[in-house]
């Protein structure tokens, strides 16, 4: 059986997982982007992202992966995503600049059978908007996560479909493809599949809500959320899989977004979305959780306090910086003194002009407070020992419970987390 040839039009981090994942199920990949300084980077081995897996599956599955500045290649395509990010504002609206002239390209340069996807996250309306007669359009949710991307583009939980016509059978070329994931389809009309991205995405913001309320009435009543928690995943109506993590706010745009899309269709039609208004405004007083923290422990009484941020990333496992708590903190912290660590975002590429460790432990280095702001496996691993002994003070403000609260209290540090009274350490 020969197997459709796949095309995937932005190869940003979406495109990019999404069609090197797709390489693994033995398809043959026309990845084009338009930018040759990116596709040059590629084609040397260098990813304008980062994610578990993804350089390996690259090597691995190099034979069947064309990367390519020239539409034209679309023509041997079968199905073609357009698959670019589409960038948000600080208030979560979404630029669909880049993603309009990539589709007219896309459009431009396919055979009359082959079918386009659009695969960018878009309101309501827009995959209906840019039908053609002479073309043939389908609308497909993506589910990707920052840090899991390649897993769940391997492993998709179930695909959903915007069709025109959702009674009609899908093309064989783009059904093939589906059907090699091994998963549930869900075709439905175009803005029900758009409207049901944003309706998920309100579901984890709900859960969230949730853990973030109740976990703040914890750290003030000498309760643990952690101890609450494994209780609400043995309840049936909300599950062992529930998002029920305290955070600082939201982060990495998406969520912001599809809020954002919801508040403005409710005043565009006089609906009620005040549950949702509600969400941000929790979701802007908990990302400055840290700040609070810092004050009141540390800066309240020692205004030049050496300071040491872990992390600048928004989560473990990705380049992005989009909202990231790290960033939020240290906002207020100009004037400072501070050292910066990650792994992998450098303090100039995220914009902020603090100092820059080499390591973890050199950041730690005399510092009167630690904030371990990106909960990554390399700062998981470190000895609380040897944070111990590198620092000048005895604050350790973990939010996201990378050190064990445990081990952090033989080491004699006072461990500050989410969900837990600063007081109980």
């Amino acid at each position: 059986m020969t197997l459709p040839v796949i095309g995937f039009a932005g190869m940003t981090h979406l495109g990019l997982v999404s069609g090197v994942s797709a390489s693994e199920k033995g398809f043959r990949l026309v990845c084009y982007d338009p930018d040759t300084e990116r596709i040059s980077n590629l084609k040397r081995g260098k990813f304008p992202v980062s994610e578990p897996q993804l350089e390996e599956l690259v090597t691995k599955n190099k034979d069947r992966l064309t990367f390519t500045e020239n539409a034209a290649d679309f023509q041997g395509c079968d199905v073609v995503y357009v698959a670019t990010d589409v960038a948000t504002d600080d208030y979560g609206k979404s630029d669909l600049t880049i993603i309009n002239t990539l589709l007219d390209r896309v459009f431009a340069a396919v055979r009359a059978d082959t079918v386009v996807v659009v695969l960018s996250q878009v309101p309501p309306g827009f995959t209906r908007g840019k039908m053609r007669s002479d073309r043939i359009l389908y609308y497909q949710v993506e589910t990707l996560i920052f840090g899991r991307a390649v897993e769940r583009a391997l492993y998709p939980e179930r695909y959903i479909v915007g069709c025109k016509d959702p009674t009609q059978p899908l093309p064989r070329a783009y059904a093939m493809f589906l059907q090699a994931h091994d998963c549930p389809i869900l075709p439905m009309r175009y803005e029900s599949a758009e409207l049901a991205k944003i309706s998920i995405n309100m579901c984890l913001v709900a859960s969230v809500g949730v853990a973030n309320t109740m976990a703040e009435l914890c750290e003030q009543t000498g309760a643990d959320w952690s101890e609450i928690v494994p209780a609400l995943k043995l309840d049936r109506r909300i599950g062992k899989y529930s998002y029920l993590s305290p955070g600082l706010g939201i982060a990495g745009g998406n969520l912001e977004r599809d809020l954002a899309t919801v508040l403005a269709i409710a005043k565009r039609h006089t609906t009620d979305a005040g549950i949702v208004a509600a969400w941000v405004a929790n979701s802007r007083y908990r990302k400055d959780w840290t700040w609070r923290t810092l004050e009141k422990l540390v800066l309240s009484t020692n205004r030049d306090a050496k300071i040491a941020v872990l992390g600048l990333a928004y989560k473990e496992d990705t380049h992005s910086t989009k909202n990231s708590p790290s960033l939020v903190l240290l906002s207020h912290l100009d004037g400072y003194s501070v050292v910066v660590y990650d792994p992998i975002v450098s303090p100039q590429s995220a914009g902020v002009a603090f100092k820059a460790a080499s390591s973890s432990l050199a950041a730690v280095e005399g510092a009167d407070v630690v904030c371990i702001m990106t909960p990554w496996a390399e700062f998981k691993k470190l000895l609380v020992s040897d944070i111990a002994k590198r620092m000048s003070g005895r604050i350790l403000i973990d939010p996201f419970r990378v050190i064990d609260p445990a081990a952090a209290k033989l080491a004699g540090l006072q461990h500050v987390t989410l969900g837990v009274s600063s007081t109980a350490s």
